[in-house]
């Protein structure tokens, strides 16, 4: 006959939780010291909660990774000196093998570094983190330390893919620099668009880029490049480039149906709308490019290359037409939100 649990919530909450387990035959203990079997009632109710998570994961585009079990000592002391008290009940692996002496079994081959069994940890994420995702390579350390940090475009479309977050904007995409056939600059947002399914609204690619290396390089990434209201690419500081775009569309509605059908299809990409520049605050070609090729020369009269580039040109540029640049950089970012927003709301409502 079942007897009243002989502890309460409210008295003993860890006996209480066993004594839960255990007598509605869900766990036992097990031969192996430290674990227990899960029986099949409370394996079903395991599976039942993980599909439900599940369900809800895929539901914002997230898909599921399998990281090691096994940590190396040197991974979880970063952990550990987060976590007080968390590292005295750990399984540990020191060797790598079984070997027969004596008749008997014995521990061989032993690990250059132990392993600490343990089913999660922040440290190994980030380091496959760092691995998939070169381009924003101080994220892992930054998030780690609790530091401060500016997002580029790559890095953004990243943590808002990770948010559930499927339209943002920006002022301008980096892309394929000038003389990029023998530096090999070329920007990773490019990379990202080809490979993390977010819409990015901006201004064009930066017009101190090489525009047609960089829609080259998007075509062979698969990345759909829609012109806002226009078939001409804008140049961030101008509505014009002299480069088409892929498609033309009108409306937040018509941006919003595209991109859902890209997610619809399963595709993997991103995409990227491109916004010209409202007209009152677009630059005289002519002078941005006077002044864009003498920033080029500065630059590479310095030896500037690199992640350098981009924040020295801009600079440079905004110099040489006395800040006509910067104001212009700023009410096009306001242009694109305002587009972003729209967007978004449409994309919001065609998923109900």
């Amino acid at each position: 006959m079942k007897m009243a649990l002989k502890n309460t919530r409210a008295g003993n909450y860890p006996e209480w939780y066993q004594n839960v387990v255990s007598e509605a035959d869900m766990a036992e203990n097990s031969s192996s010291p430290g674990c227990m079997v899960i029986k099949p009632w409370g394996y079903g109710i395991w599976e039942r909660i993980r599909d439900v998570f599940d369900e809800k994961i895929k539901s914002t585009d997230h898909e599921n990774c399998y990281f090691p079990m096994f940590i190396p000592l040197s991974f979880f002391q970063k952990e550990a000196e987060h976590v007080d008290g968390f590292a005295k009940e750990m399984a540990v692996v020191t060797h790598s093998r079984l070997s027969m002496k004596d008749g008997k079994l014995v521990p061989d081959s032993e690990l250059d570094e132990p392993l600490i069994v343990r089913p999660t940890s922040e440290a190994i994420i980030a380091d496959s983190f760092s691995k998939w995702v070169k381009s924003y390579r101080d994220l892992p350390v930054l998030v780690a330390k609790g530091s401060d940090g500016a997002c580029t475009v790559t890095t953004t479309m990243m943590i808002a893919h990770m948010a559930g977050i499927q339209v943002f904007a920006t002022g301008g995409i980096g892309g394929v620099h000038r003389g990029a056939e023998t530096t090999m600059d070329i920007s990773a947002d490019l990379e990202e668009l080809g490979q993390t399914p977010v819409m990015v609204v901006c201004a064009g690619a930066k017009s101190i880029l090489d525009l047609g290396l960089t829609l080259e390089y998007l075509e062979t990434k698969g990345v759909p490049v829609i012109g806002y209201g226009t078939n001409e690419l804008p140049a961030f500081y101008t509505r014009k480039s002299g480069f088409g775009v892929d498609y033309e569309l009108d409306t937040p509605e018509e941006l919003a149906a595209a991109f859902h059908a890209e997610r619809e299809l399963g595709m993997k990409n991103g995409m990227l709308v491109t916004n010209p520049i409202p007209e009152k605050y677009s630059m005289d070609h002519k002078v941005i490019d006077k002044a864009i090729e003498q920033a080029l020369a500065e630059a590479k009269a310095q030896g500037i290359h690199g992640k350098e580039t981009t924040p020295f040109l801009l600079a440079k540029v905004k110099d040489l037409t006395g800040g006509d640049s910067l104001e212009s950089n700023i009410q096009l970012v306001y242009n694109n939100a305002v587009l972003g927003a729209k967007t978004a709301c449409a994309l919001a409502a065609l998923k109900g």
